[in-house]
């Protein structure tokens, strides 16, 4: 589940805001066409969505969905902001920059699709990497994004490490198999790179972010929309959300099916590994919220403020500009 920074916020500005009105497509079918950009390649984290679209909910809501993966040098974040799709799944850091840049993006997230930061440092158990000031002496291979940096400095110094003694380069794309070689650890995800390289049959350690510090508990991955969509098609947003909600919760109730589901979205992908990862998250999407996809103003606010402290951004914007429950279902 790799993840794709957002590097130039003003290409939105270059292309230009667009509209969101439906495609003759949707005239025939007598459906509401709306486009959804993932973030990467289909995964467990999408999983939802592949169900509400299986079972039909997408078509009971009046809509016909096209999900579909970012360009490459594209995010969901720039591409929703301009109208080439209404919807899109990104992450809380992105929404931040958006709102904060110099010209700030129109969108705001509008469902988050995991409860809690699945993702964590990796390594060999042999590394003897217990915490992050045992970070000091190795090499940890990244995407070398600024957010990614401040992040591994933030936990580095809780745990009485010093940033300076850790080498930092880029991922070269051999994931686990760089570990005791050139690599000592990598940032990853539980639920997918985590789970993958353990049934490979690589002795893992993890250290999960949300255990190094709280401020490091943000909604990644989540459902974002454009503040055209929000200000002139409240109804297909509500619409939108009441099919993916009832994808999420059943993906929570029957993981098995969810993961047979997915299978054949990505049938190239072992049919045993997407059930372990399903087994994993479906626990995780909704976890100990109220109901799947509702966000709170602490969890926005606390990592904002990490991100002005770690000069990520230069100044703070408050949780209510940046996310709404108020399209979800109750």
């Amino acid at each position: 589940m790799k993840r794709k920074a957002l590097w130039i916020l003003s290409l939105a500005v270059t292309l230009g805001l667009t509209g969101c009105g439906s495609s003759s497509s949707s005239q025939k079918t007598g459906k509401k066409e709306v486009t959804l950009i993932l973030d990467y390649v289909p995964n467990t984290n999408h999983t939802g969505f592949y169900v509400a679209q299986e079972k039909g909910y997408f078509a009971d809501a009046g809509l016909s969905v096209n999900i579909i993966e970012p360009g490459d040098n594209e995010t969901s974040a720039t591409l929703v902001a301009v109208g080439k799709g209404q919807f899109g799944v990104s992450y809380q850091e992105d929404v931040t920059y958006a709102r904060t840049a110099e010209e700030p993006l129109p969108i705001r997230a509008i469902a988050t699709i995991i409860q809690h930061n699945t993702s964590g440092f990796v390594s060999l158990k042999s590394a003897d990497i217990k915490s992050p000031k045992d970070f000091e002496g190795k090499v940890y291979a990244g995407w070398q994004a600024p957010s990614e940096e401040a992040v591994i400095r933030a936990v580095m110094k809780k745990a009485g490490g010093d940033f300076e003694k850790l080498t930092m380069v880029g991922a070269d794309g051999s994931g686990f198999a760089s570990f005791g070689k050139t690599v000592d650890l990598q940032w990853d995800f539980e639920g997918w790179a985590v789970i993958k390289g353990r049934m490979d049959g690589f002795d893992l350690n993890y250290l999960p972010l949300r255990d190094l510090d709280e401020r490091l508990d943000y909604y990644t991955p989540l459902i974002i929309t454009n503040e055209t969509m929000i200000q002139e098609d409240p109804e297909t947003i509500k619409a939108f959300l009441t099919a993916v909600k009832k994808g999420y919760e059943d993906a929570i109730a029957n993981p098995q099916e969810a993961a047979d589901i997915l299978a054949k979205v990505i049938p190239d992908t072992d049919p045993a590994f997407i059930q372990a990862s399903q087994e994993y998250l479906s626990k995780e999407y909704q976890s100990d919220a109220p109901s799947w996809g509702m966000m709170k103003d602490e969890v926005w606010n606390r990592y904002t403020d990490f991100m002005v402290e770690y000069g990520l951004i230069d100044h703070k914007v408050e949780a209510k500009e940046q996310y709404t429950n108020e399209f979800l279902p109750q």
